[in-house]
């Protein structure tokens, strides 16, 4: 009896990162494909008006006759690729200001982690929502605040790995065979703190689509008639009782992409440490 149940244990977790896959998988194809998969997903019928599901249109329409499904579909267009963009960009910046500041320490490291402080306390939702209201908003504005906002936790994130690896044996080896740092923080300490990062990164383009969504439900990113998760959310959100999924559909599209992020993340995070642990 006790050898079955690490057995079972080990499926639970599969069978969710199975599911989580296979939505990132959905999505991805849909926000590459979208333009031949729904070419009029923004064509209106106004004659036809909102509607409940009905044959040729499973999830009904919205109050320009638009396809909710086709919208959904094409939605993902900019719903994924600004938040890609969001999370690549902080962990570039996280790991060119981490990486020196953990492994030199002083003057650059206090630098970076005033810096980080300073951006921490201010609330990362909220500055978007006042720099993109202030410079008329946009979608690639909003990314690239987002991208700087975000930049402070890997950073930070990095920073803490380093530091947790620097006095490792096999560190002061390479020390003694007079490798040079930048050598030593990019081919000795970085691959022992790229799970880390990873899934950090994952959460970050997680936090970045709702951010995202966000900032689009409010009229501050995609301009208004994209198609967009976050926008179909907002326009729809009066027509609730009449088509719920004009409204349901977005919000579960969100929710859905973000826990397969989280998912995904973390299971890349153990097989990365899991191999690291074995070299």
């Amino acid at each position: 009896m006790r050898g079955r149940f690490p057995a079972v244990v080990r499926r639970r977790p599969q069978v969710a990162v199975a599911g989580a896959l296979a939505v990132l998988l959905a999505v991805a194809v849909a926000a590459v494909l979208s333009p031949w998969l729904v070419p009029g997903a923004t064509d209106q019928d106004l004659l036809l008006g909102i509607t409940g599901p009905a044959p040729g249109h499973p999830l009904g329409t919205d109050d320009l006759g638009r396809d909710v499904l086709e919208l959904l579909v094409a939605g993902a267009r900019t719903a994924v690729p600004g938040a890609l963009c969001v999370a690549a960009g902080s962990m570039l910046i996280g790991n060119l200001i981490g990486l020196p500041a953990g492994y030199f320490g002083g003057w650059a490291d206090a630098l970076a982690m005033r810096w980080a402080d300073l951006m921490f306390s201010l609330p990362a939702l909220l500055v978007a929502i006042v720099v993109a209201g202030v410079l008329g908003g946009g979608y690639g504005l909003a990314v690239a605040v987002l991208v700087v906002l975000f930049a402070p936790t890997d950073t930070r994130v990095v920073r803490g790995a380093v530091l947790e690896q620097r006095h490792r044996p096999y560190v002061e080896a390479a020390l003694l065979k007079n490798l040079s740092a930048w050598r030593i923080m990019t081919r000795q300490i970085w691959p022992n703190i790229a799970s880390v990062t990873l899934a950090n990164g994952f959460l970050n383009f997680a936090y970045a689509l709702v951010s995202l969504a966000s900032l689009s439900f409010l009229g501050l990113g995609v301009p208004a008639g994209s198609p967009d998760w976050g926008r179909t959310l907002a326009d729809n959100r009066a027509q609730l009782l009449v088509n719920p999924w004009a409204v349901v559909a977005p919000g579960l599209a969100i929710i859905l992409t973000a826990a397969a992020l989280n998912i995904v993340g973390d299971w890349l995070h153990e097989r990365v440490d899991r191999r690291g642990r074995a070299r």
